[in-house]
């Protein structure tokens, strides 16, 4: 993977001699060099570039979020299944969410509650999340994620941004800080992830480093050496075509720009808040500003950008913890919504905030709630959806899918639509050269959305 890391550490070289010129030359992501990754990119798509850009924000709740204490509170149920909190009116007559989210909720008429997601496989991980799919009877290779079907169908906006973004960090449990894999796409669909550092494959790039890609000066002048440097190597004189697109990611100063946080309105730097970067257990950390990164990321050419934002896995402390987690929740996706409606991008630019399945609706011994892959919920914005409602319902007690189920595949479905992509006609081959559809062909964007 091209990872920039978010460590000082003195490990680069003096000068740019060819064995460290040749080492930055086949900067990696996920296994293949980058020259790679763009020359398998020409050859999928032709040499025309996309003729519009539009993207998906994915906002992983690893975990399991409690669907019974946000969006579908269960007032009228006993205590051991209620809970402590109380639902509050919305912007939007006879929709009400939990308390604890008041921003969202006097801005529901940006959003859409669904209720009643069915056919969790149960798993502690992103898969159907990232995919739509679940693992089970997967083909060789794996299904690929979102993020890298969208790259391979579409390509990059720009060479100097990769299609596809992950901001979670490396988690304790790994499948929590998962991007979302290319599948049988492919490596060279394979996400950019800067927070994921840390191992032998990854290569830190000459003077830059995470903290430098919030630090504009500090970043030109290392980008502005490293060119200089190329330059009087003469080495670039040697290099195809794919070889110098690669190096205009590195020193183009675009991707760089979307990380600076500086060039920012401060008020709205700090209307996103900052959250904590400490990793919640074995989970994803709480940063705020990632929503912030996520919005500047796909202004500036990515296509999809996935990130997981704390822990949710509760067994026990369950009203603590979500006193501490919903109005951080509350304030990162409300802001970022705001930017989105505010910039023009509602339009462009699909929000999808879910977990792997739901809670259990009987509150155990520990105040908590154990794994229930029979219902959970998702909140979506954006993508020029029909927004301000609700969708599906559960029964008394948030146990079952009352009405309106919803597959993970058709929200996949609705975001592939939002994207431009036909799920109906558009496929993408396995690695046995078998074409295949992005979800199971039982399902569609979503009337109630579309």
């Amino acid at each position: 993977m091209l990872s920039i890391y978010s460590r000082n550490k003195n490990h680069f070289c003096d000068g740019v001699s060819r064995r460290g010129f040749l080492k930055v030359g086949g900067l990696s992501l996920g296994g293949v060099s980058l020259p790679g990754l763009l020359n398998a990119e020409a050859q999928s798509r032709g040499s025309s570039g996309p003729l519009g850009h539009k993207a998906v924000i994915m906002i992983f709740l690893a975990g399991g979020p409690p669907h019974q204490d946000m969006w579908d509170i269960k007032r009228d149920a006993p205590s051991n299944i209620r809970g402590e909190f109380k639902s509050i009116k919305t912007s939007v007559p006879g929709i009400e969410i939990g308390e604890l989210f008041p921003k969202i909720a006097a801005r529901a008429e940006k959003f859409a509650f669904i209720r009643s997601i069915v056919g969790a496989h149960g798993g502690h991980d992103a898969q159907q999340c990232l995919t739509g799919r679940s693992p089970r009877n997967a083909p060789p290779g794996g299904w690929p994620s979102i993020g890298s079907v969208m790259s391979t169908l579409q390509g990059p906006v720009s060479q100097a941004v990769p299609p596809f973004v992950g901001l979670s960090p490396k988690c304790g449990h790994d499948q929590w800080g998962d991007p979302g894999q290319p599948g049988f796409c492919g490596p060279a669909h394979t996400a950019f992830t800067p927070n994921r550092g840390g191992g032998s494959e990854d290569v830190e790039l000459k003077g830059i480093s995470l903290e430098r890609l919030g630090d504009r000066r500090a970043l030109l002048k290392s980008v502005d050496g490293f060119r200089r440097d190329v330059d009087a190597s003469g080495i670039m004189d040697s290099l195809d075509s794919f070889g110098k697109q690669a190096y205009g990611v590195l020193t183009s100063s675009r991707l760089g720009e979307a990380f600076d946080l500086s060039k920012e309105d401060p008020r709205l730097v700090e209307a996103y808040g900052k959250g904590t970067e400490k990793l919640t257990a074995d989970g994803p950390w709480k940063r705020l500003d990632q929503f912030l990164l996520a919005r500047r990321l796909v202004e500036a050419g990515a296509r999809c950008v996935t990130l997981g934002f704390s822990r949710w896995d509760w067994h026990g402390g369950n009203f603590k913890r979500a006193r501490e987690d919903f109005p951080l929740l509350d304030q990162g996706v409300s802001t970022l919504v705001d930017d989105l409606h505010q910039r023009g991008l509602d339009k462009d630019v699909s929000v999808v905030v879910w977990g792997e399945f739901g809670r259990t609706p009987v509150i155990n011994d520990k105040g908590g709630r154990d794994h229930w892959p029979k219902v959970s919920c998702a909140l979506l914005a954006g993508g020029g959806m029909n927004t301000g409602q609700v969708i599906g319902s559960t029964t008394r007690d948030g146990g079952e899918a009352e009405d309106r189920p919803v597959h993970f595949e058709e929200v996949f479905a609705t975001l592939y639509h939002n994207v431009g992509i036909d799920v109906g006609k558009a496929t993408v081959t396995d690695l046995s050269g078998r074409p295949r559809y992005l979800v199971d062909q039982r399902f569609r964007p979503m009337p109630e959305l579309v």
